[in-house]
């Protein structure tokens, strides 16, 4: 932990509430990108997960591929300037801010996720860039997140804007993803976009071990079906292609959907729009 980042924090490093005993997703997902920010526990998830689900890490940058093709699509094609990145993790290469600014510098973007070093990280390197914020709060309260003061600083939610739910509906349990989702719809102005991946179940083996590696590891993770993926965006218009393997979500090259590797099959995307 460096210096600014203690700085950043406003108190003695680490904050009670934070345990590196244990891992947790943000962490875990740095680990498999082989970031820097992460601990023995986070390690130790990361590395039994790969050992049993063929193409884990490779899923894992894939997640982070189609996030940059997302949200390039979002801000250059579509024109959306605000973006709410729930479940953000810890900062990596090409970020949600760099890419939406890169095509819009007065874009703006606000990060949330649960986990605490995710804020501290994130208020240290943001520290010069007054259209992106950084706050913890728990993505399964859509109400305190979108009353929270940071959001409301720097979104307008009466605009249209771009929530993201990218690597992160899969942590939400079944009888809270229903309700958590809707709200966030339903939250949302029209001309808004829903964007989502998640770990599917298309009947593969690794995909459900998966889950239950994260679900006895983390206490969250289920994969969801094609179908129940896509009734997460409700009546939202799916702009093309619709709901597929993250590798088939507007690739930058030619991708044959035939001979897919095990890792571009453990997870699947999508983009809605809000027509009304």
């Amino acid at each position: 932990m460096s210096d600014e980042r203690a700085a950043a924090a406003g108190s003695a490093w680490p904050p009670p509430s934070m345990d590196f005993s244990r891992p947790t997703i943000a962490r875990a997902y740095d680990a498999l990108l082989g970031g820097k920010d992460n601990y023995a526990a986070d390690r130790a998830l990361a590395e039994y997960a790969a050992q049993h689900i063929p193409g884990l890490k490779d899923s894992a940058w894939e997640n982070r591929r189609v996030l940059v093709r997302g949200v390039r699509h979002l801000a250059a094609e579509a024109g959306i300037d605000q973006f709410l990145d729930l479940g953000s993790g810890l900062p990596t290469v090409q970020n949600t801010h760099e890419v939406a600014q890169g095509v819009n510098p007065d874009a703006r973007v606000v990060y949330v996720d649960i986990d605490p070093l995710v804020t501290v990280h994130g208020q240290a390197i943001l520290a010069e860039n007054a259209n992106t914020g950084v706050f913890t709060a728990d993505v399964r309260e859509p109400e305190k997140v979108l009353d929270h003061p940071e959001a409301r600083r720097l979104l307008d939610l009466d605009r249209p804007m771009a929530l993201m739910l990218v690597g992160m509906l899969h942590y939400l349990s079944p009888d809270v993803v229903d309700e958590v989702v809707g709200t966030y719809r339903e939250r949302l102005a029209p001309g808004s976009y829903l964007f989502m991946t998640s770990l599917v179940d298309t009947g593969l083996p690794a995909q459900q071990e998966l889950a239950r590696i994260t679900r006895e590891s983390l206490e969250e993770g289920w994969a969801r079906t094609p179908e129940e993926i896509a009734r997460h965006f409700g009546d939202f218009e799916l702009v093309e292609p619709g709901v597929v393997y993250t590798a088939l979500w507007r690739p930058d090259g030619p991708v044959d959907p035939g001979r897919l590797t095990p890792g571009e099959q453990l997870g699947m995307a999508g983009i809605a729009r809000k027509t009304q």
